[in-house]
This record gives structure tokens, sequence and C-alpha cells, in this order.
């Protein structure tokens, strides 16, 4: 009877991130003027952000969790792994990097920088779970700032269970990672943004599936932003604006009190 429970409990929390997550669709009228996808990222500003990775190794709970857990010389599977922020600053560590992206682009990135490091890669592109079955049983596995990109929480994250021997760390934002931008899609479309899913929701989902799960958060050991121009210019694009709005946009952003921005809250769940 427990067991019936606890997955009545999860099958009503994964339904419930999925909403919350379709919410976030943006309007068809407005998507249909963008200049350019707004759900997009960029692998050079990806790449900046691993080799600055590499260079200041991170000593937050995210980094400790997994260093910890994987052994020397052990396999490390990084789902959504862009060009390996999350998993080649172990890199002394590592035997084999399995890494899964949807974007060929990412594993590029991430592949000339494992080969410069001396880690054996192997990519594969796709999306989790649907690629899970070309990828082995990991000792370890890292997925950082994905889960708000999965509207099926569940199968996903018992696929990553199934393929770990040892600790499966997810490093997310407490708050969605455009929630920040809600002002501007009032001021420029008169358009509300949602306020759900929260990283709460994530970890209800996990340990309503019976995963042990612990929690640390901290504050974002990064800037969003080097400069009002860089995020004008990333706001034209994530708020289907024509990128000669930027200075407008970046106006707008000076009258709201919006800079400099408050750095993100980012949340590490991890089980064994």
């Amino acid at each position: 009877m427990h067991g019936m429970l606890v997955s009545m409990d999860a099958e009503e929390l994964a339904a419930r991130w999925r909403e919350r997550l379709e919410s976030w669709a943006i309007p068809d009228e407005i998507l249909a003027k963008a200049v350019a996808d707004p759900w997009s990222h960029s692998p050079e500003r990806f790449g900046t952000r691993t080799d600055r990775a590499l260079a200041e190794p991170d000593d937050g709970p995210t980094m400790n969790r997994l260093s910890e857990a994987l052994p020397d010389n052990g396999t490390l599977l990084d789902v959504g792994s862009g060009p390996g922020a999350s998993s080649l600053p172990l890199h002394e560590r590592i035997g084999h990097l399995y890494a899964v992206d949807t974007s060929a682009a990412m594993l590029e990135g991430l592949t000339v920088r494992a080969e410069k490091l001396g880690v054996p890669v192997t990519t594969v592109e796709g999306r989790w779970p649907d690629v899970a079955e070309r990828v082995p049983v990991a000792d370890a596995t890292i997925c950082a700032h994905v889960v708000y990109n999965v509207p099926d929480l569940a199968p996903f994250l018992r696929a990553l269970d199934e393929h770990t021997k040892g600790r499966v760390v997810i490093e997310l934002p407490h708050r969605h990672p455009m929630s920040w931008m809600a002002p501007l899609w009032q001021h420029f479309h008169g358009v509300d943004r949602p306020v759900r899913p929260i990283a709460e929701d994530c970890v209800a989902l996990a340990a309503a599936m019976g995963f042990p799960v612990q929690v640390e958060e901290r504050e974002s050991p990064l800037e969003r932003f080097t400069s009002l121009e860089e995020l004008a210019q990333s706001v034209c694009r994530r708020v289907c604006l024509d990128p000669s709005r930027a200075e407008e946009v970046a106006e707008t952003v000076l009258e709201l009190g919006m800079w400099p921005l408050p750095r993100d809250r980012w949340v590490t769940i991890w089980w064994e």
C-alpha cells in the first residue's frame, strides 16, 4: 500500500511539473515575430563558461559532491553536458567521460577541450532519456542546468538513476532561469510569466519516486552578464524583440531598477 501511495504522489507531482513547465510557452503571436529562436543557447557563451570553470575550479556543493563520489579513473556521465563546464574540471580523475547533449556544436566544444586535457570521451547527440541505452552505467552522473528543459521529469530522473552505480548529482537554479525577465515581458508585451516550477518541485518529485535526496543551496558563483549591453542583446532574443531595440531594452532595465542583476540561487540535489 505504501508503495502505491508513493507512486501516486509521484505521478501527480510529475503531472504538475509538466503543466507548470508548459505554462512557460511563449504566445504564438509573439513567437511568430521573433527574429531568432528565444530558447536557443550560444555555444560560444557556454564555451567561455567552461574555460572559466577549468581556469578557476569551483569548490561549491555540486563539484564537491561529484568529486567525492567519483573514484580515481572512474566513469562519469554528463547529461546535458554543453561544452563540459560541470564535468571537465574533474579531468584528472576521469577515466572515461560519457557526454550527452542535444547540440552537436556543444559536444564538439567538449570534445576539443577533453582531448586537450587527455580525457577519453564518448559523445552522444540526442535527448535524454531517449538515448540512454547508448551509454553504459557510470560510476557517477552529473546533470547541471538541464531540468527546466525537461517536461517529462520522472522518466528523466529514473534513467539518470538507472545509469549510475554511485551518486547522481543535479544542479539547477532555484527558479526558472528566465524568471528574472518577468518585468520585461510585462513591459514590452503585457504578458505575465509563470512563477513555478521551482527547484523544490524537482526535489519533491525525486523524493516521491523513492530516491534518498539530499539538498544544498548557495549563491551562484557567476554573474549572469558582464555588461548591460550583453544583457540587452540577450533580452532582445529571449523576449522576442528586434535586436535594433537593444538600447531601448537597456534604458528600460535601468528605469525598472533591474541592473545590476542579483545573482541566482543554485540548488544541488544528490542521492546514492
